[in-house]
């Protein structure tokens, strides 16, 4: 096969966040990319438009796939009879999923790999702002687009690779977790709460994944864990032959004013980020840059400075008596965290605080009560629900009264529809409360950029 062959990579499904981001990466080092999808969405179709590599026709087509293909990507979205991959086993060609190709092109890296069931796209995120601000030289994969950064995904000749990992499956092909695929030197598990219940049905067989990805701990590596989670401390400090076990606690901090302060040896650090959950992510991040050559004092340097990825706590509007934030918490563990966080910083302010119940987890009937207090900390607690998301899951039916009993919320507002939703929200009097939206979806496509700018006047 010649040199130019070596560089030929297909992707089935190109569409999808990670996996166009794959894309860019591979384009940008010189790869010759195809792909195929029957679906893209915003903003993966503008930024496969403008690298050249957005497919002319939506669908699969097999006739992309030839022996002249060094490798065939294969994404989650696509499914096991998809002509295209069909077409690439007939001809024997390789095929990776995600993370196997990741894992393919940095063999030769050190590989830190931050898992675990909430937190590890900020610490993953803190690490590459951290080691960017000190024009380190390193590869990447997070889960958020982050300022600074063009894409989520970076491969070059550096040294390191920092990867956020994943519990999930790697591909329709392959139920592995995606984070056994990276084969970790240093490793992380931020905390385990109980997940992804389409593929993980009970939590004793969640739980496995993180043993298994703390087994995979090769000899001379070191494995990181946050104080405060028991399940997370249980499976880290199990006696492995020279693997090294390192707990970390939350950060020492302040809030004055509205403002965190980290408390250091060089004194106060101010942070434009907040909450307990993200003290302790700070702490997981700083001691994952000191094994990476990074001092302390380098690394307050440049944490003043990090403002969170895409969705996690960002600021939709705000003005001198209100703040719309929008975070991408959706699993119980997350909502509880984030409703702390805010009502914590701000806690003159009543806060309104709205999740949408949106991932096969929490709209399945079974896993609602895990919910049960998530809310406390809410002085108006609101959850919305669309139907049709369920139908289309496939999933049992659930209704108002089914969420409010799971919650143990009496005040507990229920929608199933946006537009109500929308309306309530427009009716509040905002002078002296916060509004906190929470989703790993989009609220019945309500525009919640223009919804913040209407609720909340300059």
């Amino acid at each position: 096969m010649s040199q130019e062959n070596t560089k030929r990579v297909h992707f089935i499904a190109i569409g999808g966040s990670a996996m166009h981001n794959l894309a860019l990466a591979l384009h940008q080092q010189g790869f010759h990319v195809t792909g195929s999808d029957d679906e893209i969405n915003e903003p993966s179709r503008s930024r496969l438009a403008k690298a050249g590599l957005l497919p002319e026709q939506i669908g699969w087509f097999p006739e992309k796939i030839n022996k002249d293909l060094s490798a065939v990507i294969l994404g989650m979205h696509a499914r096991i009879d998809n002509p295209e991959l069909l077409k690439a086993q007939e001809l024997g060609l390789p095929i990776y999923s995600y993370p196997e190709y990741l894992y393919k092109q940095s063999e030769n890296k050190q590989r830190v790999v931050i898992a675990g069931s909430h937190g590890k796209t900020s610490i993953t995120s803190m690490i590459l702002h951290v080691l960017k601000f000190h024009q380190r030289e390193f590869d990447y994969m997070v889960g958020a687009q982050l300022e600074g950064f063009d894409t989520m995904v970076k491969l070059s000749d550096a040294p390191v690779i920092v990867i956020e990992g994943d519990e999930y499956f790697a591909s329709p092909l392959d139920r592995t977790p995606k984070f056994l695929h990276y084969k970790h030197h240093i490793g992380l598990i931020s905390g385990i709460a109980w997940d992804h219940i389409n593929v993980y049905p009970t939590f004793e067989e969640y739980v496995k994944q993180f043993e298994a990805f703390a087994d995979a701990s090769p000899k001379g590596s070191i494995l990181l864990y946050s104080d405060n989670d028991d399940l997370a401390e249980y499976i880290c400090e199990k006696e492995r032959d020279d693997v090294t076990s390192i707990e970390y606690p939350a950060h020492k901090h302040e809030i004055i004013d509205g403002t965190t302060y980290l408390t250091s040896e060089f004194g106060r650090v101010p942070l434009q980020i907040f909450g307990k959950h993200n003290m302790r992510n700070i702490s997981g991040a700083k001691l994952v840059c000191s094994k990476l050559g990074i001092t302390d004092e380098m690394f307050y340097q440049a944490i003043r400075t990090f403002k969170g990825a895409a969705n996690r706590l960002e600021v939709l509007n705000k003005n001198y008596s209100t703040i719309i934030f929008k975070d991408f918490a959706h699993a119980p563990s997350k909502v509880k965290a984030t409703t702390n966080a805010v009502k914590k910083q701000y806690e003159r302010k009543d806060l309104v605080a709205v999740l949408e119940l949106h991932t096969f987890s929490s709209l399945t009937k079974e896993f609602l009560v895990q919910y049960k207090d998530c809310f406390k900390s809410a002085d108006v607690p609101v959850v919305y629900f669309n139907p049709e998301t369920i139908k289309h899951k496939k999933l049992q039916e659930i209704n108002n009264k089914d969420v409010t009993e799971a919650f143990a919320c009496d005040n507990l507002h229920v929608f199933t529809s946006s537009a109500d939703l929308e309306n309530y929200l427009k009716n509040i009097d905002w002078n002296g409360k916060n509004l906190l939206l929470m989703s790993s979806g989009n609220f019945g496509g309500i525009d919640l950029k223009a919804l913040a700018k209407e609720l909340v006047e300059d």
